[in-house]
């Protein structure tokens, strides 16, 4: 932390300076204004949003409620252990990189003007080009930001993701120097495309709701078209996804898992069943024994290769290579092994792409490449 108590408590007397300066107008009391409608969701179940006859959207996620105020509101009434949210919503420090895609989504980049992962680490290449353009700067990770430099820069609002509950501490100080934090909790989200239908709640804060649903719509169509298509009577094609870690663990998705949904909803069946000795644990993964993967997943019709951590491969030797197991397994076999592009876990906007690509995958009617996944090159040992 690059500021001392001298910082903190100046900033915070501006805060609470600001803070009195709105009391006239303002009062904490139940609201007084009905509901005038609510923001329809199809898939999403981590926020709510109702809008009010005053203009204002009042939001619910993780338990904390927001007042969404319109600019040139007037005197507005302040529910109640509701946070105030004052449009226009500028430099905006988006701490969750998953939500990062969704404000590129709505064209609205220049909006955020603060991320917590560094140039090195992004595959958008959006986001990339803004931060060598300097449009978007790196303010450290979301446990340690530069706080001077987002209260120097008047930043506007800060969205985190849940890993923010392991330094509460931040989300406190955030809030202290008088920036509102609203945490992301689409990766709580049960459907895949519940995640990206977060997208109309950053359209609605930025004022950009037909734009976000629009995008949005866009997106579902091409979902649509895949459950139109799939026949449910059909042997469906099973489908393992996993990497192999540094320590020679095969990491797998579990079953529920988003990745696993969308497998699932693709019209495949994920081959990784439940282990019954795994427990309530809340990860999206878990580790296997190269042995106890090759039992559950060697006869798997396709196997796809999680990128994200020891990047990309270009044949399956190279697997084999990390993996000798992996020789005997039947996808291996027919070369229908794939792996992923390292963008996908960014790009939230791709879900309804991603579930495009594992259909045409089981059709057979996929490119070498498709927009997220492509075939890696048989070899020798294949």
């Amino acid at each position: 932390m690059r500021f001392g108590k001298i910082f903190l408590a100046s900033a915070a007397a501006v805060f609470i300076f600001a803070s009195c300066g709105k009391s006239d107008e303002q009062a904490s009391s139940l609201p007084t204004t009905a509901v005038s409608g609510h923001m329809e969701l199809e898939y999403a179940d981590q926020f709510s949003v109702d809008h009010l006859e005053n203009g204002c959207s009042l939001i619910e996620t993780g338990g904390e409620k927001f007042l969404l105020i319109p600019e040139n509101s007037g005197k507005i009434e302040i529910p109640k252990d509701t946070t105030p949210l004052y449009q226009p919503l500028k430099n905006l420090y988006v701490a969750s990189s998953a939500s990062v895609d969704l404000f590129d989504g709505i064209d609205s980049l220049d909006a955020v003007k603060f991320v917590s992962t560094d140039r090195g680490d992004w595959s958008l290449p959006n986001v990339a080009k803004a931060m060598d353009d300097g449009e978007i700067a790196y303010v450290g990770k979301y446990r340690a930001p530069d706080f001077e430099l987002l209260v120097d820069e008047k930043c506007g609002l800060a969205v985190e993701n849940t890993m923010i509950f392991h330094n509460p501490d931040i989300k406190e100080q955030l809030e202290e120097l008088g920036i509102p934090v609203i945490v992301d909790h689409s990766s709580y989200e049960t459907h895949p495309l519940g995640r990206m239908e977060w997208i109309k709640l950053y359209g609605l804060l930025l004022g950009k709701s037909d734009e976000a649903e629009k995008f949005f719509n866009e997106k579902t169509a091409l979902f649509n078209s895949v459950l139109s298509a799939d026949n449910q009577d059909s042997p469906r094609k099973t489908v393992a996804f996993f990497y192999v870690s540094s320590s020679g663990y095969i990491n797998v998705r579990r079953p529920g898992d988003y990745i696993s949904r969308m497998i699932e909803l693709a019209g495949g069946e994920y081959i990784i069943k439940s282990d019954e000795n795994d427990g309530e644990s809340a990860a999206s993964t878990m580790n296997m024994q190269p042995e106890a993967f090759y039992e559950a997943a060697k006869d798997a019709d396709i196997l796809i290769y999680n990128s994200t951590v020891d990047g990309e491969y270009d044949s399956i030797d190279q697997l084999i290579e990390k993996c000798a197991l992996l020789e005997d397994f039947k996808a291996v076999q027919n070369g229908d092994v794939w792996c992923t592009e390292q963008n996908m876990f960014q790009q939230t906007t791709g879900a309804a792409d991603m579930i495009y690509d594992i259909n045409s995958i089981l059709n057979g009617t996929a490119a070498e490449r498709t927009t997220y996944i492509y075939r890696l090159e048989q070899g020798k040992n294949s």
